[in-house]
């Protein structure tokens, strides 16, 4: 069934905030590759709205799952496949790092795992949004011990 997550985080000072609207559902892998989705990790796959998305939406979103994958092998050691229909940016800042954190959102209501630690303040000194990401420092970065 198909849900919608809305994340939302109000910026501090007078700075405007983030918004993310995601509608995206879960199946079994089923033993078989979905067409036209990604592997994230092991049997944890991921389908990107056919409306299309900017490159920097679809990666966000996929490191969203990625943060997950693990905790979702542990938990679905038959395969998921975690299908996205729309991601949308109603009325606020746009930042594509959003994205994670609403698929972030979206798993952990879906199911019961632990936090990732993804995560997202206001830096009023800097008037910039700061991200975490738990253990990872460095997303998106392919250096080993990264």
């Amino acid at each position: 069934m198909t849900q919608v997550f809305k994340f939302r985080y109000r910026g501090t000072g007078g700075r405007g905030g983030l918004a993310v609207d995601l509608r995206a559902e879960a199946a079994p892998l089923e033993g078989v590759i979905p067409p036209h989705s990604m592997q994230i990790h092991n049997k944890v796959w991921l389908g990107l709205p056919s409306s299309g998305l900017h490159w920097k939406d679809a990666a966000w979103l996929a490191f969203g799952v990625a943060i997950n994958a693990p905790a979702l092998s542990e938990l679905i050691p038959a395969g998921v496949f975690i299908r996205t229909f729309s991601l949308d940016y109603p009325l606020s800042d746009y930042q594509s790092e959003a994205a994670a954190l609403a698929m972030d959102g979206w798993l952990h209501e879906r199911f019961d795992m632990e936090s990732s630690g993804a995560a997202v303040t206001y830096e009023a000194s800097q008037d910039k949004f700061a991200f975490t990401w738990g253990d990872i420092a460095r997303p998106l970065f392919d250096a080993p011990g990264v």
